[in-house]
């Protein structure tokens, strides 16, 4: 039997999300989403927020106005060249808003970790428009939102029964070295973030508890190594400026927001520079 949670505010009524019986996963996540409309409950209207996401060679930006995603483009590039079109990217999306007669009351930027050079693109382009428009700065980690389509069932393997099953967003950092994390169903971090060189053994004191759900660029090639009966693969998962909508929206409602002169990415790793394999 399906049932949907409703918010009733002095706005439309929402629908946030649809549940099935009482599964723990959905309705955890469901919460999440549904404290963004419990806090507009004076009846102001929800933030328009711009998105930008540039942590892998997959540059995107996206606008979510009421708590809906009203533009979004994707750009694909080689290792991380795809943050090069962001100033196109911005520009375009800011004249969209500009054209249906939007303002903006926040810009969310996807803080990492992940490639050096596209964290500090992105994070550099976030706050030249903060500074320039007076505009809120928002940090959204990359590893909690590569979790959303996931919550949301939005990947090529649904998840109908999590029970106390864990998510494990992977970013590649280059041979068996992955950027990780694990999460439950509610968002909550369960093991920090850190630079992981994967073996059979890394996550095995989660694996030999309960079921864990791998994805992102780093999985795949993890999955043989891990090579454990409660080690799951989702294909496809990407960290995308779209899913970072009700993670920003929650910040910006907290007024959880960042100082524009002096918030830097999260690269966890040093930066350390390659010698070119062609000189000029």
């Amino acid at each position: 039997m399906a049932f949907c949670l409703f918010i009733h505010t002095s706005l439309p009524i929402y629908k946030i999300m649809t549940l099935e019986n009482d599964k723990k996963n959905k309705f955890s996540f469901c919460i999440l989403l549904a404290n963004s409309y419990l806090c507009r409950l004076k009846g102001d209207n929800m933030a328009c927020i711009l998105h930008i996401e540039t942590s892998t060679n997959i540059c995107s930006v996206a606008v979510s106005e009421d708590g809906q995603c009203i533009y979004e483009h994707v750009e694909r590039g080689e290792h991380g060249a795809g943050a090069e079109s962001l100033g196109t990217m911005v520009d375009e999306a800011m004249s969209f808003t500009d054209s249906h007669a939007i303002p903006f009351d926040a810009v969310s930027v996807s803080s990492g970790p992940g490639s050096y050079t596209g964290l500090r693109i992105g994070v550099s382009m976030a706050k030249g428009i903060c500074f320039g428009s007076d505009l809120k700065l928002i940090a959204v980690p990359t590893l909690e939102l590569m979790c959303v389509p996931v919550l949301l069932g939005k990947t090529s393997l649904r998840i109908d029964e999590p029970g106390d099953a864990l998510l494990c967003p992977m970013l590649d950092a280059r041979r068996m070295e992955v950027y990780a994390a694990l999460y439950d169903w509610s968002l909550k971090e369960v093991r920090p973030i850190s630079a992981d060189v994967v073996t059979a053994d890394t996550y095995r004191k989660w694996l030999d508890e309960r079921p864990v759900y791998f994805f992102g660029n780093g999985a795949g090639k993890c999955m043989d190594v891990i090579n454990h009966p409660n080690a799951h693969y989702i294909d496809g998962v990407e960290p995308l400026a779209k899913w970072m909508q009700p993670l920003a929206e929650k910040r910006f409602l907290t007024e959880q927001f960042e100082d524009v002169a002096y918030f830097v990415p999260f690269y966890l790793k040093d930066f350390v520079a390659i010698k070119p394999k062609k000189l000029l």
